[in-house]
């Protein structure tokens, strides 16, 4: 039988790539009062401050060419505290925010969970490639929606960068939903808190496709649900 993954390292090997260090930003004041952020902001806890210094120890021997971040504060902090004394402009993205849940932004998250309960339901009884579409409320990212426009920038970041390492700095769902659509984990399997606050993925792509090198801070056996 084929081994379709040391086909595809062979593949990327063999072309110009740009390697990626994918990040998600430090735990916020609203990570731990289970609020959803969406596009809304809070500011880093003393746990994500400390948690983003560890990951800029942990990266420090990385040169990067380039810092991208999402333009939310809790990104755009993470990024700072990461970048240490390199030399490199922090350049903000929109397309790197965060899922917006539209008026459920800043929303408490287990009065959410009540509110939208049938149409948890609902979206239970979908095959997978509608419950990609699917909205849970007027302003609500679908699964698709929100990877098209992460994964866009990504490839534009990666034929920009050919041959060289970027760091970017986003979000748990731009994250979870992106590696869901590259066929790193089944469609559901990557639930809310699987990825932990500074936790990252290394990944290389040639602006079209992604292989995964190295993930950190990635838990498939855990999650809170569908939508925090």
């Amino acid at each position: 039988m084929r081994d379709l993954k040391n086909s595809r390292n062979i593949y990327m090997n063999k072309q110009k790539i740009c390697t990626l260090y994918l990040v998600r930003h430090g735990e916020t004041e609203w990570n731990i009062a289970k609020k959803i952020q969406g596009q809304l902001d809070s500011s880093l806890t003393k746990n994500g401050i400390e948690g983003s210094k560890e990951l800029a120890q942990k990266l420090k021997h990385i040169h990067f060419d380039s810092i991208f971040s999402s333009d939310l504060l809790r990104a755009q902090r993470t990024a700072e505290i990461i970048k240490l004394d390199r030399e490199l402009e922090i350049v903000t993205k929109e397309a790197l925010r965060e899922r917006t849940f539209g008026r459920y932004d800043g929303y408490d998250g287990d009065l959410y969970q009540k509110e939208i309960q049938h149409l948890l339901e609902h979206y239970q009884q979908l095959d997978e490639k509608e419950k990609w579409r699917f909205s849970f409320g007027e302003g609500y990212e679908s699964d698709e929606v929100l990877v098209s426009r992460f994964i866009t920038l990504l490839r534009e970041i990666a034929v920009g960068y050919l041959e060289k390492t970027v760091l970017v700095v986003t979000h748990g769902g731009n994250l979870r939903t992106l590696f869901t659509h590259i066929g790193y984990a089944p469609y559901g399997q990557l639930k809310p808190g699987t990825f932990k606050n500074a936790g990252y993925v290394k990944i290389r792509s040639d602006g079209t496709e992604f292989f995964v090198d190295e993930v950190e801070g990635v838990d498939k056996a855990i999650g809170v649900g569908k939508t925090l």
